[in-house]
């Protein structure tokens, strides 16, 4: 027998044992990683699907799609069709016991977080798909009518490819349009038509935000916002002259015979739905409003208290600003007399570049650093053509990859100046939506975190996170005042956000009364009156804008109590081990997130430690 095939009893047992230990070792891997490389195949499928099927999602999340793998896509807004919902539901209901099919034990710790989240989330919208017909995306004061050109005339261009997927998106507006009015028209004959005053409302939005004169003179602000876009890409050497001049032609062509008609095809159309027996009303109001206000509050704040949760902590909340408003006027008499005084000494900063400074400056203790190096800011006036359907200010949302420079818009006209620009900043910027997005965003890329994190939204932590640190700078604006000598300026500071939050939650208690408890308007007319608002205009003004917008106030002020409520447990949980800035750094490092899973996370760290 040769010498070299020769294998003793030993050898070959011990070649055996090795051959299924790897076998065995092998089958454990490959049983371990199934549930990762499921869930990376489920959540890539997620992010993929949901940002090629609206290019301004793709374009507002992504400066540069195909480092994510999204090269092949055709430019598209989200035309509703008729019956979708029940196609919708049905893939909604697959992802969901797909996702809840993986082995939580399986994951590493940031999958198995977004993992909770994604099954929330998509909870949450199945059981929103069961009201098909309660949204309103053409509401008065904040429809599709409204936005679509704002983020048309924001949409940024880095590339050719942008210039012409804008326009793609322009020669769809007719068929959006189009596909909004048969979802109206659904809605109506399903008996939950919009009011007739505010299908009057949108048929004048319509009648000037794109009209004939303005296309004809050149001026309006999507031909002149275009050219501004284009001309700096051509400055970049990324388009020629002659390209230039072609995308300006197919631009003006699109403005008139496209985005104009459709306008007017829409207002035409919403005509017909007008009914004079259809008077505003809250969603208590319509038969499952009551149910449907419930999730959708889930959906708009992230939080998950129940009503009765929601209404003591609004009403305990309220009696504690109404007593330190009370307290602070009886202390300080002298702050009235500073309301009145044409002597009164001007803000310390006029510029929104010094603001921003100081804010940045004054957070650094409490706050975690920004990583990723610098972060350039630009505070620009909206365009008096925008001003009329633009909030007081905005910060425009930075894509994921591309947060180096930021850009915050202040409608002068609804903006003053002094403090309440100063704390508008702090809002918008710092430590507000700029300082959250830019290092949620750096954080998520630099940790190898899943982009999927992104087709999740969260309004009441982002508006709960703003208003929060926006009260903040109002502190931050006292000590300013103080350093400068202003003392009855700082106490006013003081008192400015003391009534700010008063009206914010008397506003949010409305929206609870209106949409859940179903009060008319002669109800709410007597509770502003008992808080100095009579007149009817004022009042009808109030009452209208909440019917429009339920849970917009509980987004931002229920957001924030739930900071607060986070807080409180933070402290209790932590003890002297408690500081602001490990707070800020475990809201900022586990968000965006609702706020029952940030609680459960609290809880299950303090726990960790304790071990």
């Amino acid at each position: 027998m040769n010498k070299k095939s020769h294998i003793s009893n030993k050898q070959l047992l011990f070649g055996l044992g090795f051959l299924l230990a790897f076998l065995g070792l092998t089958v454990f891997l490959f049983t371990y990683k199934r549930d990762e490389k499921r869930f990376t195949s489920l959540t890539t499928k997620l992010f993929v699907q949901d940002l090629t099927g609206n290019t301004l999602n793709l374009h507002y999340t992504l400066a540069n799609p195909a480092d994510f793998g999204i090269r092949d896509y055709t430019p598209s807004l989200s035309v509703y069709e008729p019956g979708s919902a029940s196609g919708s539901k049905a893939a909604t209901e697959n992802m969901l016991a797909a996702i809840k099919g993986l082995r939580t034990e399986k994951l590493s710790q940031s999958d198995a977080w977004l993992q909770k989240l994604l099954i929330r989330s998509l909870e949450n919208s199945l059981n929103l798909s069961s009201f098909p017909y309660y949204s309103d995306p053409l509401s008065p004061s904040s429809g599709a009518q409204t936005q679509l050109p704002i983020l048309l005339a924001e949409y940024t261009f880095r590339s050719r490819r942008d210039v012409e997927d804008y326009l793609a998106l322009l020669d769809q507006v007719d068929d959006y349009f189009a596909s909004l009015l048969v979802y109206e028209q659904e809605k109506a004959a399903a008996g939950i038509p919009l009011p007739a005053t505010f299908l009057q409302s949108v048929r004048e939005q319509c009648d000037t935000i794109v009209t004939k004169e303005a296309l004809e003179a050149g001026t309006h602000f999507l031909q002149t916002t275009f050219q501004e876009r284009l001309e700096a890409l051509a400055g970049e050497s990324l388009v020629s002259a002659e390209e230039a001049g072609h995308y300006v032609a197919q631009n003006e062509r699109l403005l008139k015979t496209v985005v104009l008609p459709a306008y007017a095809g829409l207002g035409d159309g919403l005509l017909l739905l007008e009914d004079s027996n259809a008077l505003p009303a809250g969603l208590a109001a319509l038969p499952e409003g009551k149910s449907y206000y419930e999730q959708f509050l889930i959906s708009q704040t992230g939080s998950y208290r129940s009503m009765d949760e929601i209404r003591s902590l609004l009403a305990a909340q309220f009696s504690k600003e109404y007593e330190a408003v009370k307290k602070l006027a009886a202390e300080h008499p002298e702050i009235a007399e500073f309301y009145v005084r044409e002597d009164a000494p001007a803000f310390p900063y006029r510029e929104a570049s010094q603001m921003l400074l100081d804010l940045k400056e004054r957070m650094a203790e409490d706050f975690p650093a920004v990583p990723g190096g610098a972060v350039d800011v630009h505070v620009k006036a909206v365009s008096d053509s925008l001003a009329d359907y633009c909030a007081p200010a905005f910060y425009l949302t930075a894509p994921l990859d591309d947060t180096a420079s930021n850009t915050i818009y202040i409608n002068r006209r609804k903006t003053p100046d002094g403090l309440e620009l100063y704390t508008t900043l702090a809002h918008e910027g710092y430590p507000g939506h700029l300082y959250q997005t830019v290092y949620h965003n750096r954080s998520l890329l630099s940790s190898g975190g899943r982009p999927a994190r992104e087709v999740l939204w969260y309004g009441g932590y982002q508006e709960g996170w703003a208003l929060y640190v926006e009260f903040l700078s109002y502190q931050y604006a006292a000590d300013l005042l103080r350093e400068n000598g202003q003392e009855s300026a700082a106490l006013a500071a003081g008192l400015e956000a003391r009534n700010r939050s008063l009206q914010l939650c008397l506003y949010s208690v409305l929206d609870v009364l209106i949409h859940y408890e179903n009060a008319t308007y002669s109800q709410i007319a007597k509770v502003l009156s008992g808080f100095g608002i009579t007149d009817s205009t004022s009042a009808k003004a109030i009452y209208n804008y909440i019917i429009q917008s339920p849970c917009n106030y509980l987004k931002y002020y229920l957001g924030y109590l739930e900071v607060l409520s986070l807080k409180d447990r933070a402290k209790a949980l932590w003890g002297e081990e408690y500081t602001d800035y490990r707070f800020h750094s475990f809201y900022l490092d586990w968000g965006p997130a609702d706020f029952l899973s940030l609680a459960e996370m609290l809880e299950e760290q303090a726990g960790q430690r304790a071990e």
